[in-house]
């Protein structure tokens, strides 16, 4: 193997390193800033390490075809040393950022959602109601006119036949029917 191969991947192992830096301190903002129940933190940890590693073997293997050798673990190490050394507070202030601007964008655009979409909603429920209360009062009013003006037909039948009624169900035969079926119900 040719040093300019292993200079490389010497490379290529210190920006994979950074970039697992990089991740590490992203993922580990935005854990905190949006507090993720234990169980979800427990499976993205296992998803992050899954990523890095197929990341820096897939460098590897860009560099020198897959040979682990010393150099590449240093080149890793110096790679998320500086990182951490140079970035992170930076990386960690402009996640902080990003996150309160996407949280800022979400409130200003369910704001506009509710002024553009809510608010004429709620007029036209407001009418809706309006107007079926109105019918409700305008049909209640009819009704009333009605049974008042038709009071004379329908209130003599009812007088003249509630004698009859009351007759009827005080008869004898009315009466052991409903004793008869008390008495079935029983069994």
């Amino acid at each position: 193997m040719n040093p300019a191969v292993q200079w490389i991947t010497l490379l290529y192992m210190i920006a994979a390193g950074a970039a697992m830096g990089l991740a590490f301190d992203s993922y580990r903002v935005l854990s905190l800033k949006l507090r993720f129940p234990g169980w979800l933190n427990a499976v993205l940890d296992i998803l992050y390490w899954l990523a890095s590693a197929l990341i820096v073997f897939r460098l590897l293997y860009a560099g020198n075809q897959g040979q682990l050798r010393f150099y590449a673990l240093l080149g890793l190490f110096a790679g998320v040393w500086a990182y951490f050394l140079i970035f992170s507070v930076t990386v960690q202030k402009f996640v902080v950022m990003l996150i309160q601007t996407v949280e800022r964008i979400w409130k200003l655009l369910m704001k506009l959602l509710g002024i553009l979409i809510g608010m004429p909603l709620m007029w036209i429920w407001r009418l809706a109601r309006g107007i079926l209360r109105l019918l409700g009062r305008i049909l209640a009013f009819i009704l009333k006119l009605l049974v008042r003006l038709t009071k004379p037909l329908w209130i003599f039948p009812v007088r003249w036949l509630t004698p009859a009624y009351h007759r009827l169900l005080r008869s004898a035969p009315l009466t052991k029917l409903t004793h008869f079926i008390a008495a079935k119900r029983k069994r």
